[in-house]
């Protein structure tokens, strides 16, 4: 099994950045792959970055040029750096771990952005 805590939801205003963080009960590098994914007032959860056990990160298209997907091996920790950020971005973000075939999610945290 894995745990997984995130945290630095909040409430921006447009254009503004926040870091989500999400840190795993073991090793990142035994997860084959980390992902946040997103879940908009009223709609269905969505894939927004995920990253690779060998580092290789990918994005959905909503997001690329203003997320940054990253690790911090020694805390296994993953992060979510969120710029200029839009009142679109606003969700529930929520971390998971697929880990030897099964998929583990964290709580969520809330992104509120104003205009």
């Amino acid at each position: 099994q894995v745990q997984l805590v995130e945290s630095g939801g909040g409430l921006v205003q447009a254009g503004g950045s926040l870091r989500l963080s999400c840190t795993t009960s073991r090793s990142i590098f035994s997860i084959a792959r980390m992902g946040w994914y997103r879940q908009p007032p009223g709609k269905q959860r969505e894939f927004v970055a995920g990253l690779t056990s060998g580092g290789t990160p990918d994005y959905a298209n909503s997001v690329k040029g203003r997320f940054t997907i990253s690790r911090d091996n020694a805390k296994n920790t993953v992060y979510l750096q969120m710029n200029s950020l839009k009142p679109e971005d606003t969700a529930i973000y929520y971390c998971k771990a697929y880990y030897y075939a099964y998929d583990y999610w964290g709580q969520g945290t809330q992104v509120t952005v104003s205009s």
